[in-house]
């Protein structure tokens, strides 16, 4: 059921945005000078590890082969009972099969590919079947990018995680805030987990906690912080230098109607069109947002500091521990 905060359509909410626009070139200097099309440099976004930016590897590379490799076919599917996150789909070698938050189930549509895939390895659609407690009408396939065929449980395409390596894992539940392990009917499990499954949905789109080492930080509506990127540009107008392999570290955040958020500042409240065809990026006070693929669950930080370019964000857009500058 929706909360009353989600009343207003996204439509009416860009409308009233866009005569927010002119804020973006008041009250503030122009920002300095910079390629528009640059791309963040390899240092500048960090891995995606623990611990404040420090530590951890790339996600997507192992030391060797893992059992969720693409290569693996799906084989017969069943359910499982994982502690804390409840009955999920696993293939015939019990790994844990996953789905992210960005694939679209109606038409069904991976937006999982290059670095991503690596990290989560899309489920071979051939070979794969129904077994016990497992509805065949719920399974399908959607041809990917490369042109092989992904299996789909109830629209949405499904992954395995590189990190999971022995049956029963669900070491992927909750990553980043947009990754879950898939149900049997599709959607995502249930119980609670790295960011408490659907019921997270039950808070704003963006809103505030108070972090006991950052003060008040903004979140998204799985709690996870967000943050800004110092090389974006929000004056005269918002643009994005995180792109490719950047924005798979760190995922944007997608337009939230404003009046789905709680303790945001209006002004410079807007949606702008990126020009690496990734769609339309929220921003607070111009500035474009994002989380981290390296926060696990809410209440990380992780990203905080990372590269001496990323921050956590005030409720007025204003960078955490760190000048504008």
């Amino acid at each position: 059921m929706k909360t009353s905060w989600r009343s207003a359509s996204l439509v009416a909410s860009a409308a009233a945005v866009l005569a927010l626009t002119t804020a973006c070139g008041q009250d503030s200097p122009p920002a300095a000078s910079q390629n528009v099309g640059a791309t963040a440099a390899p240092g500048d976004y960090g891995s995606i590890g623990t611990g404040n930016g420090v530590g951890g590897t790339a996600g997507g590379q192992q030391a060797s082969p893992s059992p969720s490799s693409p290569s693996n076919p799906a084989g017969k599917l069943s359910v499982a009972t994982a502690e804390e996150v409840g009955k999920v789909v696993t293939d015939s070698l019990g790994l844990t099969l996953y789905r992210f938050d960005q694939d679209s189930e109606q038409p069904p549509k991976s937006n999982c590919d290059g670095d991503c895939a690596k990290t989560w390895p899309p489920v071979p659609a051939d070979d794969a079947e129904a077994g016990e407690s497992i509805d065949k009408s719920l399974l399908g396939s959607v041809t990917r990018a490369d042109g092989t065929k992904q299996l789909t449980v109830g629209g949405w395409p499904a992954y395995r995680y590189a990190k999971d390596v022995n049956a029963g894992d669900v070491k992927g539940q909750g990553v980043g805030g947009k990754w879950y392990a898939l149900a049997p009917d599709g959607k995502k499990a249930q119980g609670g987990g790295a960011a408490g499954g659907e019921e997270a949905g039950a808070q704003p789109g963006l809103s505030t906690r108070n972090d006991p080492k950052l003060g008040e930080i903004v979140v998204d509506k799985n709690g996870m912080t967000v943050y800004r990127f110092k090389k974006d540009e929000a004056w005269p107008k918002p643009v994005s230098n995180c792109t490719g392999e950047c924005l798979e570290k760190w995922p944007l955040v997608e337009p939230v109607d404003y009046a789905d958020t709680k303790g945001i500042q209006e002004k410079g409240y807007m949606i702008f069109d990126r020009t690496d065809g990734k769609g339309k990026q929220q921003t607070i006070n111009c500035s474009p947002i994002y989380t981290f693929a390296g926060d696990k669950a809410p209440g990380d930080t992780n990203g905080q500091g990372v590269g001496g370019t990323w921050y956590a964000v005030r409720p007025d857009g204003k960078l955490v521990g760190a000048s504008e500058k």
